[in-house]
């Protein structure tokens, strides 16, 4: 068996240092937004609805890509630590719109600037322009997935 068809070893294959990686930042990220009280769902939820006036439960899932069911989990626990609030839209009365409280904007940027640190932290070893770059083809990776997927 020549050298190209022999099988690479687990630590050199593409997958398992991604899945490596990801599982890496994940920890650093959940120890970074711990103190925060929130998780990264639920970071994202918030950054989500910092964006947007008032959209409505359907919207913010379809925007995160979870079923319904996942959302109004999210949303309870965010609601219950009042950093989100739920009212009837006055146009659909189906509809719950959502929206940040002072208390939920004030975690959002909190949390957010210790995930950047986090992410910082994470990309050090490479040095600036070597993160940038991985960045930048990560997101060429999943652009094209969107392409073609």
């Amino acid at each position: 068996m020549s050298d190209d068809q022999r099988p690479s070893p687990p630590g050199d294959r593409l997958g398992h240092l991604l899945k490596k990686a990801q599982a890496k930042l994940a920890r650093a990220s959940a120890e970074a937004l711990a103190p925060h009280g929130v998780d990264g769902h639920e970071l994202t939820v918030l950054a989500v609805l910092s964006g947007a006036a008032s959209p409505s439960q359907v919207e913010v899932a379809g925007r995160l890509g979870v079923d319904r069911t996942t959302m109004v989990a999210l949303l309870d626990g965010l609601e219950d630590q009042g950093l989100v609030e739920r009212r009837r839209s006055p146009r659909d009365r189906r509809k719950n719109l959502v929206e940040l409280t002072a208390a939920g904007q004030e975690c959002l940027s909190r949390a957010e600037q210790a995930r950047r640190n986090a992410e910082e932290r994470f990309l050090a070893p490479l040095g600036e322009e070597t993160a940038a770059s991985l960045v930048r083809a990560l997101r060429m990776l999943v652009a094209e997935e969107r392409v073609h997927g």
